[in-house]
């Protein structure tokens, strides 16, 4: 591995978090905005529910596809440029006129959004292995607030300025971190010896040959299937009768989750400790009692 620089400072340890938590939030804006735009294109709900849909596919599709790719591109060439797309996707979520139009800016976002799932591996492998845990969830608390507060800041903009003002204002965010990005992080390269067809089917051995892999996948699957459920449906409770919220009010509740996601980086914490196993049964406790 080509590396450049060695461990991780304070500051780019809190520029990564935050470069995370904006990559992943570009997939839940649109959440508290599902009434407004399924009223903008004349949806149905079920065909409003479906953008949220494919925000999720698209980024589905480019963990498969795109994230292997970090082990055979230097990655801080591979993050901004992905960073720099998933902008562009939401350029054209703005611009669109048409649900086809929004539909092509959601996957396109959704699709290069992975990016987040590049910086948090990296986040791994520059910092220390005594502090791996702890650093991996500062990293973890950003994208899990990212993908909490979105709704927040979502319907706050979309309340000042209509909701393609959110998708002008977070495309321009997105930008900006790329550029940061570009002047802090260090170069750092992997020497995988395989080809993309072979590094594709390295995850499903994976997959295939290790337990562990295959038990952590089944559970953040399920968690984070009831996570989606909860919250794609809520917007649509919460603006019909009786509640008639706004944007604003439905964005509001993504502070409710934002303590849960602080836990991260104590988890982190503890997972350095040995304690990975005792902290993944409590969370699941946690969520099946809530």
């Amino acid at each position: 591995m080509n590396r450049t620089h060695q461990g991780l400072t304070p500051a780019l340890v809190m520029l990564m978090s935050v470069a995370t938590g904006l990559c992943v939030a570009s997939n839940y804006y649109v959440q508290p905005l599902l009434n407004t735009i399924a009223q903008q294109f004349d949806l149905s709900v079920s065909l409003a529910g479906f953008i949220v849909t494919t925000a999720q596919l698209g980024y589905a599709c480019g963990l498969l596809f795109l994230v292997p790719l970090g082990d055979r591109f230097e990655r801080r060439r591979l993050i901004v440029t992905m960073i720099l797309l998933a902008a562009a996707g939401m350029v054209i979520i703005a611009l669109s006129h048409t649900f086809a139009l929004l539909l092509l800016g959601t996957v396109m976002t959704g699709l290069f959004s992975v990016a987040a799932q590049v910086l948090v591996p990296l986040a791994a492998t520059l910092a220390e292995p005594a502090r791996r845990g702890k650093i991996v969830g500062t990293v973890m608390s950003g994208l899990l607030l990212g993908i909490l507060l979105a709704r927040t800041a979502a319907g706050a903009l979309a309340q000042l300025g209509g909701w393609r003002t959110v998708y002008w204002t977070a495309s321009l965010l997105m930008v900006m971190m790329a550029l940061a990005l570009w002047r802090s992080l260090p170069r750092v390269r992997q020497s995988v010896p395989l080809r993309y067809p072979q590094l594709l089917a390295s995850i499903f051995r994976l997959y295939a040959g290790n337990r562990v892999i295959r038990t952590r996948a089944w559970t953040g699957c399920l968690s984070f299937a009831n996570f989606s459920l909860l919250w794609t449906s809520m917007a649509f409770l919460l603006s019909g009768a009786p509640y008639h919220f706004t944007e604003g009010q439905i964005g509001l509740l993504g502070l409710v989750g934002a303590a849960g996601a602080l836990a991260a980086r104590q988890a982190g914490s503890l997972a350095d400790k040995g304690k990975a196993k005792l902290t993944t049964r409590l969370g699941l406790l946690f969520m099946l009692v809530s």
